[in-house]
């Protein structure tokens, strides 16, 4: 299996889709192409909730505000996986994930799951645009990835130890508050922050902003329009509200800083 996952609006995923059936018999599998545009870190964010649930696959990764650029493209190995992305990190967060799920460890005795990351070489002065790296790119190496059983039996690929790393911050948890970040707004408007979710799982009500909200368990546990802070499928808070948009309603936007008191 291939999949796909990018930023592009159609018909571009169907020129990626028509490369990779040019040279692979590969089941193809479409993640999601409305990923919020040129937003990397929004991306891994969503492709660690989301690849982490297919067989081992290819998967190929396209969020690319570098393309065109000396910017590399690489092949993540994390488990039974391999990731063909753009080196801006895009695909560390997924990568440690799928690590960590396959029992992967460094060999080291330490905690970093193991990934082994791989520089790919497709981009041909002569034929390679410098606008359509997921046509002329990543979904070339992607089908040769998978039909050759990994990088390491490619020539154009080259394992290196050095690429872009990227991690999501820290949240700050003390006795009576969290201080943390907006990481993503989901599309029903769903605030969704890097504070864990077990800081709010035993209470009642929260303080927003200054504001007291109650803490339930589902979305439908409050009426229709009201606000409520949740623990969503991720594992982290977030702030909702029912049949409506949390990030108008609590006005937060990715990004911004989020303070929880108790």
């Amino acid at each position: 299996m291939i999949t796909l996952a990018s930023d592009f609006p159609s018909p571009y995923p169907a020129a990626m889709r028509g490369v990779i059936c040019s040279r692979s018999d590969a089941r193809i599998e479409d993640i999601a192409h409305d990923f919020p545009r040129q937003d990397v870190r929004a991306t891994a964010f969503w492709l660690r909730e989301v690849l982490p649930y297919f067989p081992p696959a290819t998967h190929c990764v396209v969020v690319d505000p570098g393309v065109g650029t000396d910017r590399a493209a690489v092949v993540v190995e994390a488990g039974d996986h391999y990731l063909v992305a753009p080196d801006n990190g895009v695909a560390i967060p997924v990568a440690r994930e799928l690590a960590a799920r396959s029992g992967a460890d460094t060999g080291t005795g330490t905690t970093d799951p193991a990934f082994s990351v791989w520089d790919v070489d497709y981009a041909d002065d002569e034929t390679a645009s410098n606008t359509f790296h997921g046509r002329d790119v990543f979904a070339p190496a992607a089908a040769d990835v998978h039909d050759a059983g990994g990088p390491d039996a490619l020539e154009r690929c080259e394992q290196t130890d050095e690429w872009v790393d990227l991690t999501f911050p820290d949240p700050e948890v003390v006795a009576s508050a969290a201080r943390g970040e907006v990481l993503v707004v989901d599309g029903f408007g769903n605030v969704i922050t890097n504070i864990p979710g077990e800081t709010v799982s035993d209470r009642d009500t929260i303080r927003v902003g200054g504001e007291s909200v109650a803490v339930r368990d589902a979305y439908a546990a409050r009426d229709p329009g009201e606000k409520l802070v949740t623990v969503g499928s991720h594992g982290n808070v977030e702030l909702a509200v029912n049949r409506g948009r949390g990030d108008e309603a609590f006005d937060f936007a990715v990004g911004d800083d989020v303070l929880l008191e108790w």
